[in-house]
């Protein structure tokens, strides 16, 4: 089983395509190239959290089919524009607010991640090494040594594993503002 993010889906928002309008010509086509995306990386067992915004705009019955047809198990970080139509599909879970959870990478040492829709400048567990994952920017927020958007916007429209994310990471240049301050000169 492997663990994916992914963010700003706006399945169903026919406003997002005037920021993705290049990509998809019509809402219908964005959600399908999006839905296919999703699919080829993510296994039926995978577990997949969704860091806010999955769909917007659209009648709960086209939340509820585009739900269906996603490979994995659905975990929901709330986003701004997830109402009661996104609120109340099937997540594995209850929506949360933002989440504290530990994997382990690549090498089997523990990963400690907040998740949030929102980025932060500072987060729970900085200073401990914890690493910081949101949505919302749509990729235009730069990386840190600890943090990076997840949203479709920021990783070729599709979720995107935590090997991906950490050497996203570990090559940024720029230090999360409350590291900075006391790092040497």
């Amino acid at each position: 089983m492997a663990i994916h993010f992914t963010a700003d889906t706006h399945f169903g928002d026919r406003h997002i395509l005037r920021q993705r309008g290049h990509r998809s010509p019509s809402i219908e086509a964005h959600d399908e190239a999006l839905i296919a995306r999703w699919n080829a990386v993510v296994a039926p067992g995978d577990e997949v959290w969704h860091l806010g915004d999955f769909a917007a705009h659209a009648e709960p019955a086209h939340c509820a089919a585009v739900f269906a047809r996603l490979n994995g198990v659905k975990r929901l970080v709330r986003g701004n524009h997830d109402s009661n139509r996104v609120l109340r599909l099937p997540w594995a879970d209850p929506p949360v607010e933002s989440a504290r959870i530990t994997l382990r990478d690549g090498s089997g040492a523990p990963c400690r991640l907040f998740l949030a829709h929102y980025a932060h400048r500072a987060w729970p567990g900085l200073w401990r090494g914890t690493r910081h994952l949101y949505g919302h920017t749509h990729g235009t927020l730069p990386d840190t040594t600890r943090s990076c958007d997840v949203g479709v916007d920021a990783w070729d429209d599709r979720p995107v594993g935590l090997s991906a994310l950490i050497a996203r990471q570990d090559a940024a240049a720029l230090v999360p503002e409350e590291l900075a301050r006391d790092a040497p000169d």
